[in-house]
């Protein structure tokens, strides 16, 4: 029947039984036992498509994993590539976010005016120095000569026209050359990046100021054209001796405007960017020219020039011109920049400073103490020095804060203050005349003993009764003391101070002998009143400040006369301290056709050496020690500080008129040395300490003539003399003077 059989197969019979029991029964793979009794199920063989052949087929299996797990390999690549993508962005963004949240407001992100010029001008309006962090004026671009701002771009920044801010093929190039000379050899900022640090942040090194730098960089490159980037650039950037842009470098270093300068200069100029306070020509000239001829090189390499240009260029150094402002005079404007708040309160503008100071003046005194003290500070073991002169109304012809501002900016004469040992006692004086005693009044020069306290003289000579005239020429310790304690401490303060001392002093019987410290300068300008006249001094150097633009700031106020010494005391004083100079301590001080009167002071241990003297024209003090405070060789008010003082006032008086103090021309002086002899001992080999005596009883003084000029007293009895000690010097004929002259002139 068709029904019963299959397509396209044979037919089959039925079968019954046993073996159609069995028919169904099949075993698989895996439930035959392979041979050797391997417990493992043997894999059959696939049969060929071949009835007669048994040849093994390759498995597909394997090929597709294998496949598979390439394809799965490259996939996660990529997945793992696009994340770690994404992060990396989104870290990029965090910082550039986190570094501009940390940069300024972006409303103030404008560019910075041109910090002010302050200009310092002497009495004569010649310029002395400078101050500010630019000092000079703007200068367009196109006004340069072409080769100028292509130096700096050979340089610095070659690729200046083609990046966008930051280069990175620069940074590329300056890390491998760092990496090979295994240190910072070369950097990779641009002249932008090197604009937007000039312009916005500090000169810190670190990764945030960097990355600041940068975003600025771009900020600039967008809100600027490359030519407006450039010309800020030149006009900002640091040369080094003070000087901010391209003209202000010139003019310090050649002398001329950056419009003139020529293509070595230019080449110097841009050579300076990388260390300008280390190759500043005017320090290191040969650091400078060879940086020079490296950016010749340079430029040449860009053919900005030619080859024969650079090698006509290199060998023709320039001369670089001393600064305006070198030398001692910084140490006035200093001065000067520390006052001006005061004066004109926050300067937003250039300004032009009017001063006291006579340029020439300044050079001698200069010139007085730096040459002193070359020629004997190590004899005298003296370091430093410190001069001020000026006129008896207060204002400052001449400054000097140390013998080298370069070494040290810390001036001398102003800030420093240091024991003015004897160079104080015409304040002591002062007060015992005012209190009633006169240059003739007889005071005991003996040994002292004030509760242990034993002053001594510097020759530690006494000579007995002496007139207050001639113990203050001859310093006399023991008799400064006694008029000290006589008119009371507090006292000698309170004249110190009225005459211009502004130091704290201390009133205690040790101020006789200048135990309080003072700075020069006030201590001069307390030395005015005797030389004007009587009147208070101010110590001033600023006149005038002007801008620019010539408007008026500040014109100094007339002072109002202040007389703070009596016409008859300050004639007095006058008198004792023109001894001084005549046979005191000071007798190396003259100027010849000149009345001058002063005092000497030496401190204790001989760590400070005075002078201060005056005539009609000029108040000048001279001062002379160490900055540590340590003892000097023995160097005294009357040596090294008369030597500097001569020589500076003998220049400084050369072609003036002779004027005569006020007030010195009084005839209460005794006519000669003799009058002088008639009421005091010879000198006594010292004693046994004596107490302190009640003071005795000075005549009146007598009434003041017309004129202001104080007469003589009556004569007033001699005193006794000590008894005559065998162990004394030989009693010269003529007395005390007679005796200074024996020694002296035998």
């Amino acid at each position: 029947m068709a029904w019963g059989r299959k397509k396209g197969g044979a037919r089959k019979e039925p079968l019954f039984g046993l073996p159609a029991a069995l028919a169904d029964l099949r075993l698989s793979p895996s439930d035959r036992v392979p041979g050797g009794g391997d417990d493992t199920p043997a894999k059959s063989k696939p049969k060929s498509s071949d009835s007669g052949s048994e040849k093994p087929r390759p498995s597909r299996s394997g090929s597709k994993r294998r496949s598979k797990s390439r394809g799965f390999g490259i996939g996660r690549l990529f997945y793992w590539t696009a994340v770690l993508g994404l992060w990396a962005g989104i870290a990029v963004i965090g910082v550039v976010v986190w570094v501009g949240a940390h940069l300024p407001p972006i409303q103030s992100l404008e560019i910075p005016k041109r910090p002010p010029t302050i200009q310092i001008v002497g009495i004569d309006g010649s310029v002395l120095a400078q101050r500010g962090e630019m000092a000079g004026a703007n200068i367009a671009l196109k006004d340069l000569p072409p080769y100028l701002p292509k130096a700096f771009i050979a340089i610095e920044d070659r690729r200046f026209y083609s990046h966008f801010g930051v280069d990175p093929l620069g940074i590329l190039r300056a890390a491998v050359t760092n990496v090979l000379h295994r240190g910072v050899s070369q950097g990779g900022s641009t002249l932008t990046q090197q604009l937007a640090k000039n312009l916005f942040l500090t000169q810190e090194r670190t990764m945030q100021r960097k990355l600041q730098e940068a975003e600025l960089a771009l900020w600039l490159e967008r809100k600027h054209s490359k030519n407006e980037i450039l010309e800020l650039y030149l006009n900002r950037v640091y040369f080094g001796s003070g000087a901010y842009g391209v003209e202000a470098a010139a003019q310090r270093y050649f002398g001329k405007s950056a419009k003139n300068v020529t293509l070595p200069e230019a080449a110097m100029l841009a050579g300076l960017v990388k260390s300008p306070s280390r190759l500043a020509p005017n320090r290191n000239p040969e650091g400078a020219e060879q940086r020079a001829q490296v950016v010749l090189a340079a430029m040449a390499d860009a053919k900005f020039i030619t080859e024969a240009q650079a090698k006509a260029s290199i060998g023709q150094p320039s001369i670089a011109v001393k600064p305006a402002g070198a030398g001692t005079v910084n140490y006035v404007a200093d001065w000067i920049g520390e006052v001006l708040d005061d004066l004109v309160g926050q300067i937003d503008q250039d300004i032009v400073v009017q001063t006291t100071i006579d340029p020439k003046l300044q050079n001698v005194a200069e010139a007085a103490v730096i040459d002193e003290l070359a020629a004997k500070s190590v004899k005298f073991n003296v370091s430093q020095g410190a001069l001020v002169a000026m006129t008896p109304d207060g204002a400052v012809r001449a400054m000097v804060g140390g013998r080298n501002y370069a070494e040290s900016q810390y001036n001398r004469a102003v800030t420093a203050k240091r024991q003015p040992g004897s160079s104080f006692k015409p304040f002591v004086y002062l007060t015992a005349v005012e209190s009633g005693l006169t240059p003739d009044t007889i005071r005991t020069d003996a040994p002292l003993d004030i509760k242990g306290w034993k002053p001594e003289n510097y020759t530690h000579e006494y000579f007995g009764s002496v007139t207050l005239t001639q113990a203050l020429a001859m310093s006399l310790n023991t008799v400064a003391v006694r008029l000290g304690v006589e008119v009371g401490a507090k006292n000698v303060v309170r004249t110190a101070h009225r005459l211009g001392i502004s130091s704290k002093l201390e009133p205690n019987v040790s101020i006789a002998l200048g135990t309080s410290e003072v700075s020069v300068i006030e201590l001069v300008g307390a030395y005015a009143p005797f030389a004007n006249g009587g009147y208070a001094a101010s110590p001033h150097v600023v006149t005038k400040i002007r801008t620019s633009s010539g408007k008026l700031l500040y014109d100094r106020p007339t002072e109002p006369p202040n007389q703070v010494i009596e016409p008859r005391y300050d004639a007095m004083m006058n008198s004792m301290m023109r001894e001084t100079l005549i046979s005191g301590t000071a007798r190396k001080a003259e100027i010849p056709g000149w009345t001058a009167a002063g005092k000497t002071g030496t401190s204790q241990d001989y760590r400070d050496a005075w002078f201060i003297g005056y005539t009609a024209k000029l108040v000048t003090g001279v001062w002379l020690g160490n900055d540590d405070n340590s003892p000097t060789k023995k160097a005294t008010g009357g040596g090294l500080p008369v030597e500097v003082w001569t020589r500076f006032m003998k220049a400084a008086h050369q072609g003036v008129p002779v004027a005569a103090i006020p007030n010195s021309q009084g005839s209460w002086a005794p006519a000669n040395l003799m009058q002088i002899s008639s009421q005091i001992s010879a000198p006594s080999a010292p004693a046994a300490p004596m107490q302190i005596q009640p003071p005795m009883q000075a005549p009146p003084p007598a009434p003041v003539p017309p004129g202001g000029y104080y007469r003589q007293p009556p004569p007033t009895p001699a005193r006794a003399s000590a008894p005559p000690n065998p162990n004394a010097r030989p009693e010269a004929a003529a007395g005390l003077d007679g005796w200074l002259a024996d020694r002296l002139f035998r």
